[in-house]
């Protein structure tokens, strides 16, 4: 069963790129959300995490991981 992956970032942030290679390499389909085209995706992200930092995911709408925190992706995706 795939879970709904959710990447809210912007172009320039590295980590965003890291994680978006990290979860390409192990296969994890996502939606990229560039937050600095999407102003209500902002907000959305905000409201999310309390915060404006990039990368943030959601995974299954109830995880809400802020940075490229490896090991918290693996055990919210099942991966560990």
């Amino acid at each position: 069963m795939s879970k709904k992956v959710r990447v809210f970032s912007t172009p320039t942030c590295a980590y965003c790129t890291i994680l978006k290679k990290y979860l390409d390499e192990k296969e994890i389909e996502y939606e990229s959300i560039d937050v600095s085209k999407d102003e209500e995706k902002l907000k959305e992200m905000v409201e999310l995490s309390g915060q404006m930092g990039v990368p943030v995911t959601e995974i299954d709408e109830k995880d809400v991981i802020i940075g490229f925190n490896k090991k918290q992706i693996n055990k919210s995706l099942g991966l560990e």
